[in-house]
């Protein structure tokens, strides 16, 4: 449900995006496995078109390696979460550098089927002039991105609530320190330490109470 509260979190966050006339403009939702990412992201897109600003959504889920590459380390591996989860330079190719400066809004919205292991090729769709694009997804201030955002945020949800929110959702183990939930809380924590998100993000969003979050 759209709160009052959380509604004027979303117009705040929409008031501070860059608006660059016919540019494109990249912003990134990060955060943890079930923070909320892409429901903000949704919500944001929708405040923004209902504002008459064109806005496309993309999920760097829908970018993942194949199986055998994400795996390869081992299925409960916390390194191989962190570091073979996603085909970036795919994601740039098809989604961040159509966005750039010098882009033509010409991107693909997918590579990669999480279900089928399938890799994709979907026909390139072309983005309106002063398009936003909005990506939600993990690991989105590492090194290999962060660069690519003109805006971003990062949600900051402690492990004991995301834990709550995945088990429901998922059917994972609600306790973060549970065996079968190391490899996606230890590897976070690997990109914490290496990547101070929170840090790096334009603005923090404390989305613990989703129907009253808070900007820090």
């Amino acid at each position: 449900m759209l709160t009052p509260a959380r509604s004027l979190v979303l117009n705040r966050i929409a008031d501070a995006i860059p608006d660059r006339g016919p540019g494109f403009v990249r912003v990134g939702v990060d955060g943890p496995d079930g923070s909320g990412k892409t429901v903000l992201a949704d919500e944001l897109a929708a405040v923004l078109r209902d504002r008459g600003r064109p806005a496309t959504r993309v999920s760097i889920d829908d970018f993942h390696q194949v199986r055998a590459l994400r795996h390869h380390r081992g299925r409960d591996s916390p390194e191989g979460f962190w570091r073979d989860s996603y085909d970036y330079p795919r994601f740039r190719a098809d989604v961040l550098d159509p966005f750039g400066p010098d882009g033509s809004g010409l991107y693909r919205p997918a590579a990669h089927d999480v279900t089928t292991d399938a890799r994709l090729d979907p026909d390139p769709r072309q983005a309106p002039p002063g398009t936003v694009l909005i990506v939600d997804g993990i690991f989105l201030h590492r090194d290999e991105l962060v660069a690519g955002w003109d805006f971003s945020l990062f949600l900051d949800v402690p492990f004991t609530e995301t834990a709550r929110r995945m088990s429901t959702r998922d059917g994972t183990p609600p306790d973060p320190s549970h065996p079968g939930m190391r490899r996606y809380v230890e590897g976070q924590r690997l990109y914490f330490a290496a990547c101070s998100p929170a840090h790096r993000a334009t603005l923090v969003i404390d989305n613990t109470d989703p129907s009253a979050p808070t900007i820090r």
